[in-house]
Order: structure tokens, then C-alpha cells, then sequence
């Protein structure tokens, strides 16, 4: 199933990001091992909810979008100092 979400997004011609559990949890935790309660409770304080999203695939999926806000932030921030004399 992942191979034909990936074969479909690129033939769209979007761009497709992929970040490994450790690459996740750095950004969300600040530790690349923290564990899966961790993780749900940095995203609740970082979107500031009343309680971790449920079920658990959704705390994960807000995880992985807020690696990749953060990843897609530093980006813009090396290409903007790339360009500076």
C-alpha cells in the first residue's frame, strides 16, 4: 500500500518527504528514543490540547506533519543564509 501512495504521489508530481521514527521524535521530543507516550504528550503541549489526539495513529500522523513543518522551516532558513554574501 505505501509503494502505491508513493507511485501515485509522484506521478501527480508532488512531492513526497519521508522522515524515519528517530528523525520524528527529535522533533517533537528533543530525543530521538523517546517513547511513544513522549511523543503524544509533546504534541499535545506543543498544539496545546486539552488531551493527546485519539486514537494513536492520529497523535502520530500530527507528529510526523510537525517533523516536517520543522524540517520545511529549516530548509528555508539554510537556503535563505545560502544566498547571503
Amino acid at each position: 500500500g505505501r509503494g502505491v501512495a508513493m507511485l501515485a504521489l509522484s506521478q501527480a508530481g508532488l512531492p513526497v518527504h519521508e522522515y524515519t521514527p528517530m528523525q520524528v521524535k527529535q522533533a517533537v521530543a528533543g530525543y530521538g528514543r523517546a517513547d511513544k507516550v513522549q511523543v503524544q504528550e509533546m504534541v499535545r503541549l506543543l498544539l496545546h490540547l486539552e488531551a493527546v489526539p485519539q486514537p494513536d495513529d492520529a497523535a502520530d500522523a500530527v507528529a510526523v506533519a510537525y517533523c516536517h513543518l520543522q524540517s520545511a522551516r529549516l530548509g528555508a532558513l539554510l537556503a535563505a543564509t545560502k544566498d547571503r554574501p
